[in-house]
């Protein structure tokens, strides 16, 4: 496997996007935890962590070249996924008694935020440190049919108890919906190294949001139990690949919503939402937050015909995704908690990803 510090060439990210500036920057915390980023979605590109004997590897899927990102196979790779992440149904929601239309991109649905959402935009750089990264843009009124011009500013911080720290903000001048995720796809053996199937996964939730055959959900809360949807208990993510469940094969497999359970909250008003560990190498990632669902999302749709920085195929399962966020299709299901932002208020979401390993817990 190739080293992807040689590997990646800050000039293959160097380009013009909509008239705007796309680079390639560095950010890394005292322990040598390294992670590069490209303005261009605000992707995490590489992401290096120790194993249980002190290896550093790059542990995200991702690309060597901005053109590979900007094929429709390369969409959401490490990506800051918004205004809304996953699905709203028909593309359409009221609020406030006006009918809004969304761009469709996925069947009949709206996905991420439409075919410009905010994976496919140049983000200004606001402030660049040792250890952190500040994005930020304006969403203009009605982009992708969504109301109200929207102010957003991310922050990365790799801190020194190896956690990568994102921090969402965004404010409004009309109503309007909002919704924030990070879509990076894993692999704790390395990217490029086969599939998840043995990494062993928990996951903080005892109900999930069941879905139709377009992973939009119907309102529904339901229990996990006796479910393939079950992680309650640590198990191998491949446990259930051949499940004939009907919400397991309407998804290809596992990409659902999960409805996290309540506290205890960490001091920083954190919760504990799921924690992945990979026999082999024994690293460990542990995810926090403060919203109330988390998308987990086993690479179902990977299919051997992308080539990562490895120069290997990425294979189905060959990663995963923790999705923190609101539940998907909100703004249609009255019950669920609300993704309304309003003038008078500030949007604020914190997601943690964790590292460390079997050799350290």
């Amino acid at each position: 496997m190739k080293n992807t510090l040689e590997l990646l060439d800050a000039k293959n990210f160097e380009t013009i996007i909509d008239g705007k500036n796309v680079s390639l920057v560095w950010i890394s915390n005292t322990n040598g935890v390294k992670a590069a980023f490209t303005n261009f979605g605000q992707r995490l590109v590489a992401l290096y962590v120790p194993d249980k004997d002190g290896n550093l590897t790059d542990i995200v899927l991702g690309f060597d070249t901005i053109d590979d990102y900007q094929k429709p196979k390369g969409a959401y790779f490490g990506a800051m996924i918004g205004r809304y992440a996953n699905r709203i149904a028909k593309g359409r929601f009221t609020l406030d008694g006006v009918d809004y239309t969304l761009t469709v991109n996925n069947g009949p649905n709206h996905l991420h935020g439409g075919v410009k959402g905010f994976h496919n935009r140049v983000w200004d750089i606001d402030s660049l440190g040792a250890n952190k990264v500040t994005f930020s843009r304006i969403s203009k009124d009605m982009e992708e049919g969504y109301p109200g011009n929207l102010k957003v500013t991310t922050t990365y911080e790799l801190n020194n108890d190896n956690e990568l720290v994102i921090t969402y903000e965004a404010s409004t001048d009309k109503p309007t919906i909002v919704n924030f995720t990070h879509h990076s796809f894993f692999n704790l053996k390395g990217e490029g190294e086969g599939n998840v199937n043995e990494h062993q996964l928990f996951i903080n939730a005892d109900h999930f949001t069941p879905t139709d055959g377009f992973s939009v959900p119907n309102g529904e809360i339901r229990s996990v139990k006796l479910t393939g949807l079950d992680f309650t208990k640590a198990k191998a993510i491949g446990s259930a690949a051949n499940s004939k469940e009907e919400q397991l094969v309407f998804a290809n497999g596992h990409d659902h919503n999960y409805v996290l359970n309540k506290g205890p909250e960490n001091k920083t008003g954190l919760v504990f939402a799921a924690k992945v560990t990979e026999p082999e190498s024994g690293r460990v990632m542990q995810v926090f937050t403060n919203e109330p669902g988390m998308q987990f999302y086993a690479g179902n749709y990977l299919d051997g015909t992308v080539i990562g920085k490895s120069g290997k195929k990425y294979e189905k399962n060959g990663s995963l995704s923790l999705e923190t966020q609101h539940f998907p299709n909100s703004p249609n299901i009255p019950k669920f908690p609300s993704t309304v932002l309003r003038p008078d208020e500030t949007y604020h979401s914190i997601c943690v990803y964790r590292f460390s390993s079997t050799n350290s817990d």
